[in-house]
């Protein structure tokens, strides 16, 4: 699992630091998360393909978490892409793009979808043979939800002693993997278990975006491997983060404690400070498997 932080800022675009957007790349697949103003600016800047980014997951309608949208997708179509597009948000965000596209006379050449959402409640959005996608419902101005990812690790490993002691061709592997007993010519059948380990423990990434400190979330995101929650003020703003509905670095390491998540990425930092050392600092007394975002940082777990 890898996340490439491409903004992790609050509030308007600056010479130095982006908005919010990330990229996690999660069993040989790409996610894109939120697309503020410049996201695709960052994706050439850290050499992401753009071709390998096929779902779009955007939590809110407030502009720094999706303006940077409608620029992918039209340099999408410049760059003469086929793949399909998904992109998954409030209801709402296709009239918004297809407005822009319409009197842009911009549309694409390649199908785009949109999976519009307005549930309340946590819900199943994606779903393949190797990761799940589901909402994070969160507590903000407008709609807003975070995103769980999770891998699913369903195959077993091959132990490579045990398979070529018994000199199994490997055109067996695979149906060892899924789980299966394997049956010799002579009609004596070897256990799965003799012949693979257990499979890699499943890891899994919850994003949480803009939200007030809601600790109904605590149990969707129970034991998650990483964590990222926004953490947009200091305690000497806490009024501050009231009044917008936005978290302080406590209350996020206190969702972590809560969740006993493995590990806090922060970000979503308020331009006001200078030093973002300082949210780690105060998280640190209730949480400390801690991690500072930052633009451009990539965390492989």
């Amino acid at each position: 699992m890898k996340i490439t932080i491409l903004g992790c800022y609050a509030a308007t675009p600056r010479t130095i630091t982006n908005p919010t957007s990330q990229v996690l790349e999660i069993k040989n697949q790409m996610f894109l998360i939120d697309c503020g103003e410049g996201t695709q600016v960052q994706l050439r800047k850290h050499k992401i393909k753009f071709s390998r980014i096929n779902r779009i997951f955007i939590s809110h309608l407030h502009g720094d978490h999706f303006f940077g949208l409608i620029g992918l997708i039209s340099t999408f179509s410049l760059l003469n892409r086929e793949n399909d597009l998904h992109v998954y948000g409030p209801k709402g965000i296709k009239e918004i793009i297809l407005l822009q596209l319409k009197y842009s006379n911009s549309y694409t050449g390649y199908n785009l979808y949109f999976h519009e959402l307005e549930d309340k409640e946590s819900v199943l959005v994606y779903e393949d043979d190797n990761v799940t996608v589901h909402t994070i419902p969160l507590k903000h101005r407008v709609y807003t939800n975070g995103y769980l990812f999770k891998e699913k690790n369903t195959q077993r490993k091959l132990n490579i002693d045990a398979v070529a002691e018994y000199k199994i061709e490997k055109c067996y592997f695979q149906k060892i993997k899924n789980g299966s007993d394997l049956t010799l010519e002579d009609g004596s059948v070897i256990s799965n278990n003799e012949l693979t380990f257990n499979p890699d423990e499943e890891k899994s990434y919850a994003f949480c975006s803009d939200t007030i400190f809601d600790e109904s979330i605590v149990p969707i995101i129970d034991k998650v491997s990483i964590l990222y929650h926004e953490s947009t003020f200091l305690e000497s703003e806490a009024h501050l983060a009231t009044k917008t509905m936005h978290a302080t670095a406590k209350q996020a390491a206190t969702i972590a404690k809560q969740a006993v998540v493995g590990t806090l990425i922060m970000g979503h930092y308020s331009t006001r400070y200078g030093n973002i050392e300082l949210f780690k600092e105060e998280a640190s007394t209730i949480f400390t498997n801690i991690i500072l975002a930052d633009d451009g940082k990539q965390f492989e777990f």
